[in-house]
């Protein structure tokens, strides 16, 4: 079958997705193509049904700390519970014929398939193809990234659909890296009496994230029993009659029934016919404007942009794509106030840049640190009010070009400092803000209250910040 209409999507993930849907409801004849789930990771396999997991060991765990706070609990944690709302409400037992319908349903044109460009505006599917009148776009997503380790490909290891699929859970488990995926899902598992060790190659959890939420997060792992190896890659992996063995570089030799492997995410360019449009199917990524245009007619969004491999920043670039299609003037992209949040518990929520980062680029930084727990609402809290909120400023502009914050809700604290971020607010206008009091995102005032003291780095005086360390 060969079809010609308006727009031809090549990978229906989340930010495929909503372009498509965007497009139809403009009126527009779409054809949407999809080797796995309609919707992709996200809703199947990540953000959705993780955040559902990490919902249910917070509820486990905020009844532990009622303990000589609110009275007295014995907690019976029921994993049974957790993997059967996973499957039955969250994911739909992984079935995507609901999206199907939906797309379907709107007047898309939907092939299952593995796509690839055979020519000018045209994606083939085993013996169909489509030809876009405007033009296609590319959005194929990203797989888990597998290292090279020593015997790895020799035994059952786990990546995250394994993971989020696991019923029951395993009695241990290993997690190859530290990032947000091996935080969020090994304290969950740790939460419902998994043993779990994660091992990371550089020296701390969170690497990408600043230094003082790496030291949040391992102590509140330390105390909740999660062992971690930071500064070791693993050597080798092999399978014995015990589980499944890693050595490290450092000599360290742990053993698990399982093995999850979580560092991070690759795109593979390699089999999408790049090259018949005059791409290079080799690249990391595909180079894109500021309309997300590749090529002439060719549009691309998503992680294989490069871009960060993070859902919102795929659906904010569809909504560019939209726009150019539609003949409108398309908002310029802004990255530089890119939110992004881990859901461990404390949350971690950052945007814009690290302190490490504006160094680099030659900022004239200051920095404010306060401690969650010397907050008003921290101190409140009493247990669980681990966290830090940290304000990176460039003080020849007087305006804030980065914040973390650790802690509970943090996610919801970033929304007021992604918004200070990206508009570019004075510290003195942030000062003059009245903040709600006690709120978390009141911290936000009570350090910058702090700032501007005459020292580069502020700390609160009356509070020792490795407290929370003990």
């Amino acid at each position: 079958m060969k079809r010609e209409v308006d727009v031809v999507v090549l990978g229906l993930g989340t930010a495929g997705e909503d372009l498509a849907l965007q497009l139809l409801d403009s009126g527009l004849e779409v054809a949407g193509v999809e080797s796995q789930l309609l919707g992709g990771e996200c809703p199947y396999w990540a953000c959705i049904p993780s955040k559902a997991m990490v919902r249910s060991s917070n509820l486990v765990q905020e009844a532990r700390r009622m303990n000589g706070v609110a009275g007295t609990s014995d907690v019976t944690p029921d994993w049974g519970l957790v993997a059967g709302r996973v499957r039955e409400q969250i994911t739909g037992d992984w079935d995507d014929s609901f999206a199907v319908a939906r797309f379907e349903g709107k007047g898309g044109i939907f092939a299952r398939g593995w796509g690839r460009l055979t020519g000018p505006k045209t994606v083939s599917v085993d013996d169909d193809s489509f030809t876009g009148r405007k033009g296609i776009v590319v959005a194929t997503g990203s797989k888990p990234f597998i290292p090279p380790v020593p015997g790895l490909a020799d035994v059952n290891y786990w990546t995250t659909h394994e993971a989020i699929a696991a019923d029951p859970l395993p009695d241990s488990l290993i997690i190859l890296g530290g990032g947000a995926v091996a935080c969020e899902l090994g304290q969950v598992f740790a939460r419902f009496g998994c043993d779990v060790t994660i091992i990371e190659g550089t020296d701390r959890l969170l690497s990408h994230e600043e230094p003082e939420a790496s030291e949040v997060i391992e102590a509140v792992f330390a105390a909740e029993g999660i062992a971690v190896v930071t500064g070791e890659h693993a050597a080798s992996v092999s399978q014995g009659a015990d589980g499944i063995e890693v050595r490290t570089e450092g000599g360290h030799s742990i053993t698990a029934s399982r093995l999850l492997v979580a560092t991070g995410r690759t795109v593979d360019l390699s089999s999408l016919g790049l090259e018949e449009i005059g791409l290079d199917g080799s690249s990391r990524f595909i180079e894109v404007d500021d309309r997300m245009r590749a090529a002439d007619g060719v549009w691309a969004i998503g992680d294989i942009t490069g871009k960060m491999m993070l859902t919102h920043v795929g659906v904010y670039q569809s909504s560019i794509v939209v726009e150019d299609l539609l003949g409108k003037e398309p908002k310029t992209p802004d990255f530089e106030a890119m939110p992004r949040v881990t859901f461990s518990d404390p949350e971690v929520a950052s945007v814009g840049l690290t302190e490490a980062m504006a160094r680099e680029r030659g900022i004239d930084v200051g920095t404010a640190l306060k401690q969650v727990p010397a907050t008003f609402r921290g101190w409140l809290h009493t247990v669980g009010n681990e966290g830090v909120v940290k304000l990176i400023v460039d003080r020849s502009r007087d305006v804030l070009v980065g914040a973390t914050v650790v802690g509970p809700t943090a996610g919801e604290v970033l929304g007021l400092l992604t918004l200070a971020v990206h508009e570019g607010t004075s510290l003195e206008r942030l000062r003059n803000m009245i903040y709600a009091f006690p709120t978390f995102h009141g911290g936000i005032g009570e350090a910058l209250g702090a700032f501007g003291r005459g020292t580069g780095r502020i700390v609160d005086p009356d509070y020792d910040e490795n407290a929370y360390l003990g």
